[in-house]
């Protein structure tokens, strides 16, 4: 049977092999309505596999409805199981994209922490505590807004380290930041609503406003952040979304006297600020910086997550509202996923009060401090006065702008040859053609020999590209 093959070496079951095969087959109608499948027999002696093995896929074929028996004549595609085949198109960008990644590769990918150093020891400690020794209620639901201890302790850990005001009351623990955007888009926006946004800024919140049925009203950035003297003089969005700490991609922090603007214009419109306080832990230069809501807090939706600090894996981020927001946020909360992982909450609020996040960010900033040193040293060593870095003071990320060079498919598909991925910041652009030179590269995930090596790949596949 040459439409069907199997793969020995596979983790997969043969049974599941052939099944999946047949099925697909079925579904995309290659295999038509009334066609008689092989008998068990000659279709195990073709695969040289045991009859028992096609016996038991037929048998999940037949109860899934893709096949039935007709007695004395064997084994036929069901009418009606042929689903028309449509094209899917994603959402999101390829970096966001999840697949198998080829082992040489070197993936400069953005907001991603050192995975191997996540303090897995520490963690696994308190994680035994909180199974062994909470009460037995912990493995029941929870409220929407998430347990009282890990709200506690994240309100007197962001006053301490961000200036952040806030009561526990005013905090939602969510599902990282991308569930915070998107329950923020259900709260604030209307249909057609405009959204005041940074431009550039990552693709995937522009994804998120817009299927909450937003019309996005781009706000150019420069090295200091968003430019407020484009805030239009006579609008009624949504809200204001803006990442003042760090702006995503170019890394700009936003001035005190633009801050002051933002707030002023929020307080004259009436409308939100939503603050991303992206990366803002890793900052290499100069003491930390204040969040924009000690500021207004009256006027600043605040969105946190754990996702650069520890881990992705954790799904755990955070909102704080101001108080006529609350009870709502909740109920949409509720209404998404009833709680976020109770178990994970109560091990993050003893992490956070006995001392350990602090520490463990102090000592990632080192770790990510050298490994930006190097990343700047390798692309002025491999590239001299052709490259110029931006937004390297903070975050895992700098911006790298080119000479010469734009970065269009076919150029990042010669650089994907040379066994580098970087990702251009025109990705991320609302109004397209500023940045075709520029490109992003992480090094929160990557050690300092991969980063030598990395760069060196890249400089070979920019002079073929030139």
């Amino acid at each position: 049977m040459a439409w069907l093959s199997i793969d020995r070496a596979s983790k997969t079951p043969l049974i599941r092999q052939i099944y999946r095969q047949l099925r697909t087959k079925i579904l995309h109608g290659e295999l038509p309505a009334g066609y008689r499948l092989p008998s068990t027999r000659h279709l195990a002696e073709a695969l040289e596999v045991s009859r028992n093995v096609v016996l038991e896929a037929y048998n999940q074929l037949l109860a899934e409805g893709f096949v039935e028996g007709r007695q004395g004549s064997g084994t036929f595609v069901a009418e009606g199981a042929c689903l028309q085949q449509t094209e899917v198109v994603s959402a999101f960008l390829p970096e966001e994209q999840v697949g198998e990644k080829q082992d040489d590769v070197i993936d400069f990918r953005t907001g991603i922490p050192a995975l191997e150093l996540f303090p897995r020891k520490q963690w696994g400690q308190l994680a035994k505590r909180v199974s062994t020794e909470t009460n037995h209620t912990l493995f029941g639901y929870d409220l929407p807004e998430g347990r009282i201890e890990l709200r506690t302790a994240l309100a007197e850990y962001l006053l301490r380290t961000r200036g952040v005001q806030c009561r526990p009351e005013q905090i939602v623990i969510t599902s990282g930041a991308t569930q915070a955007f998107t329950l923020i888009g259900k709260l604030l926006i209307s249909p057609n609503q405009q959204v005041l946004i940074e431009d550039p800024i990552t693709h995937e919140i522009q994804t998120i406003f817009r299927a909450c049925g937003a019309s996005l009203f781009p706000i150019a950035v420069d090295d200091q952040g968003m430019q407020t003297s484009g805030l239009p003089e006579r609008a009624k969005p949504a809200f204001i979304f803006v990442t003042p700490s760090h702006q995503f991609p170019l890394g700009g922090t936003l001035p005190i006297q633009r801050r002051i603007h933002l707030v002023e214009y929020a307080r004259k419109t009436g409308v939100y600020l939503v603050e991303d306080d992206y990366d803002s832990e890793f900052r290499y230069e100069g003491p930390p910086l204040s969040s924009l809501q000690g500021l207004a807090p009256d006027r600043t939706i605040y969105i946190g997550t754990f996702s650069k600090i520890l881990s992705p894996a954790l799904r755990l981020g955070y909102v704080i509202l101001p108080p006529p927001l609350i009870g709502r946020f909740r109920e949409l909360k509720y209404l998404s996923d009833l709680h976020a992982p109770s178990l994970e909450q109560l091990t993050l609020a003893l992490f956070i009060k006995e001392g350990y996040l602090e520490k463990h960010v102090f000592r990632m900033k080192k770790v990510y401090r050298k490994r930006r040193d190097v990343l700047k040293a390798e692309l002025y060593k491999q590239f001299g006065n052709e490259v110029k870095i931006h937004g390297d003071s903070t975050g895992l990320h700098v911006v790298a702008e080119f000479a010469g060079i734009q970065f269009t498919d076919r150029a990042l598909a010669t650089i994907s040859e040379h066994g580098v991925k970087v990702y251009p910041v025109e990705w991320h652009t609302i109004n397209k053609g500023r940045y075709h030179h520029h490109i992003l590269i992480g090094f929160g995930n990557t050690d300092e020999a991969k980063i030598k090596e990395g760069i060196s790949r890249l400089r070979r596949a920019c002079r073929e590209i030139r």
